[in-house]
């Protein structure tokens, strides 16, 4: 008795820290990464560096005994390619939105994503149509987004452009990932390689479409020659560590908790990021603005709260369909923005 004591004691700690670790790495990437884009206004190979260190990071580890991963085999990675076109397309949207707008807005848009997926789920897969609680949850998010779009002083079309974009990818990475992350039979670190590893060998591409390459040996080529001055390779190099960091915590905590849970968790992060946001620095919304976002992410709470509560009744006779509902009821939050843990580093991420 004693023995199942401890070790449920011990089970609890361990999940506590995951849900601690991926709370306090989701809070703060958004800020970290609006930081480093800031610094270094190189989008593609920013998170290319990203992604390198997540990979490099596991591999080395593993080498030296400190972790287990699956190794890399060229028949999971074709499985695992879509999952991670969409994730590399998530984390392009999302860092080149916040390069042309701020955290607030990133979050705002983030906390759209329940209005798509309810339209899409009744649109295109003939859901039915939300209860009346979830339609005005859904509305007081829509109407908090308004709200924040019309008195956000620094509006451009080429962030919003962004934003939107932004949204339909994430939207699209909430649906699929879970499928993903519960069917391939990879373990944490697992997921972190391929994830990573296969997003890096995309970053050339999209180095080549979006010209940034000229942009890069541009710098490289210039007189001054400096190019990363300390404080962008400080804001890099945090940003790298942090993406590391929640890709573990991001998955890991997805594995150990219910879905429920892990939404919990991703609004606590969301408010955690809006008061970093506000303290360490003014590139942040007007105060209507602000009130404006919470009220999204409140209507983000009464969302989860509305489906979470539908699905919890046919829990107590098919563990299977609870199971299921969990799925399709994850926040996702991430980062980031998973996500980078998928979700995690989107958030983050």
């Amino acid at each position: 008795m004693s023995s199942i004591r401890f070790d449920s004691s011990k089970q609890y700690y361990a999940t506590s820290s995951l849900v601690v670790g991926y709370a306090l790495c989701s809070s703060l990437l958004a800020v970290i990464n609006k930081l480093a884009i800031t610094k270094f206004n190189y989008p593609g190979l920013l998170t290319a560096l990203q992604y390198l260190t997540s990979a490099l990071g596991v591999w080395v580890l593993g080498k030296l005994g400190f972790l287990h991963h699956d190794p890399f085999t060229l028949e999971i990675a074709k499985k695992f390619l879509p999952a991670a076109f969409v994730f590399y397309l998530a984390i392009f949207t999302n860092t080149n939105l916040l390069r042309h707008a701020n955290v607030d807005t990133f979050i705002v848009f983030r906390s759209l994503t329940p209005l798509l997926v309810a339209i899409a789920d009744t649109t295109f897969r003939k859901q039915p149509c939300p209860s009346k609680f979830t339609f005005l949850s859904l509305l007081i998010i829509l109407g908090g987004a308004i709200g924040y779009v019309v008195t956000d002083s620094g509006f451009t079309l080429t962030a919003y452009s962004w934003a939107f974009a932004y949204l339909v990818t994430i939207t699209s990475e909430m649906v699929y990932i879970k499928h993903m992350v519960t069917n391939l039979g990879l373990n944490t670190w697992g997921f972190v390689l391929y994830n990573n590893l296969l997003s890096l060998m995309m970053a050339p591409v999209f180095w080549i479409l979006t010209g940034e390459y000229v942009d890069v040996f541009a710098a490289l080529g210039s007189a001054s020659g400096n190019w990363m001055d300390s404080s962008a390779l400080f804001a890099v190099s945090l940003s790298c560590v942090f993406g590391l960091l929640i890709s573990f915590f991001g998955f890991a905590a997805r594995k150990a908790i219910s879905a429920t849970a892990f939404t919990v968790t991703g609004v606590v992060n969301k408010f955690l990021t809006v008061a970093i946001n506000v303290l360490i620095w003014d590139k942040h919304a007007s105060p209507f603005g602000l009130v404006c976002l919470l009220l999204t992410i409140v209507g983000g709470i009464l969302y989860q709260q509305s489906v979470t509560g539908a699905g919890s009744a046919p829990s107590q006779h098919d563990p299977a369909v609870s199971k299921q509902t969990d799925g399709e009821n994850d926040d996702n939050f991430g980062d980031e923005n998973l996500a980078k843990g998928i979700s995690g580093k989107l958030a983050a991420v």
